[in-house]
Parts: structure tokens; sequence; C-alpha cells
């Protein structure tokens, strides 16, 4: 055991900090929820538009979100990536829909997987509460949507 470690100041600044993480990701993890079903609600929301697009739409929304975050850090190497990924997710949205609503569904978990590699990798600055935030409205939304495809919910 190190010095620093036996130390009892810095075992309870750990603790303390490890408190201070979990209630910082409190917030952006409720209003995850929150938007999380409104972004699966949103076909109600625009009845005239086929549900299986108003969830492609959102994915290409959702993904380009982060172009934004790379632009405002400035790296080259960030937007670039960044402007592949939102692509990626265009592209997603696109095959969604004319394919099956589980293309939509599993854009929505890619992109949440997207989110928590981003908020594990801090790989586009100034971004602290967006990830979790945006993992969670995604996989909230893809477990709604898989669920009203499997009870026979039509999306055409």
């Amino acid at each position: 055991m190190s010095p620093a470690s036996s130390d009892p100041a810095t075992q309870v600044g750990t603790a303390f900090d490890a408190g201070h993480h979990s209630t910082r990701l409190r917030v952006p993890l409720i209003w995850g929820v929150v938007f999380g079903f409104l972004q699966a609600a949103a076909p109600l929301g625009l009845w005239w538009i086929p549900p299986a697009t108003v969830y492609a739409i959102s994915l290409a929304l959702i993904a380009a979100v982060y172009i934004g975050f790379a632009v405002a850090d400035g790296r080259r190497k960030v937007v670039a990536v960044e402007v592949g990924v939102a692509t990626v997710f265009v592209l997603v949205g696109a095959v969604a829909v004319i394919g099956s609503p589980w293309v939509a569904v599993a854009g929505l978990v890619g992109h949440g997987a997207k989110d928590l590699w981003q908020h594990r990798t801090g790989f586009v600055n100034n971004t602290r509460w967006w990830p979790p935030f945006c993992l969670t409205v995604d996989w909230v939304a893809a477990a709604i949507v898989a669920i009203a495809i499997t009870a026979g919910v039509d999306f055409g």
C-alpha cells in the first residue's frame, strides 16, 4: 500500500469525488429518460409522417449534434471523425426509412454505443454531460421502439 493510499484525507477525497461524479451524472440521465420517451413518442406528434421516417430523421439529427461539438472543439481530426460518424448514421437512417424498423432500433443502439465511447474517451472536448444524456435518450427510445415492434405496431 502506498503512503498516499493510506492517508485518510486521500480516501475521503476519493469517496467524495466518486459521489460527486454520480451526482453529476444523475441529472443528464434523468433528462435522458424523459427525452428518450419523447423521442419514442415523436411519431404521435408528427402523425402525417410514417413512424419509420420520423425515427430515421431523428437518427440523422442526433448524430449531427456531434458535428457542432466537433467544430467547437476545433481540432481537424475530431471534425473529420465526427462528420464521418454522422454520415454513417444518416445512411442508417436512410435505410431505416425503407427497411425494417429494426434498423432504426439498431441505429439508436449504435448511436448510444458511440455516446458511451465518447463519454469514456472524451474524444470531443467540452461535452461533459452530453454523452451520458444522449446515450440514455438513445437506449430508452430504442427499447420503447423495440417493444412497439414486438407488439405489432405498424411503422409503415
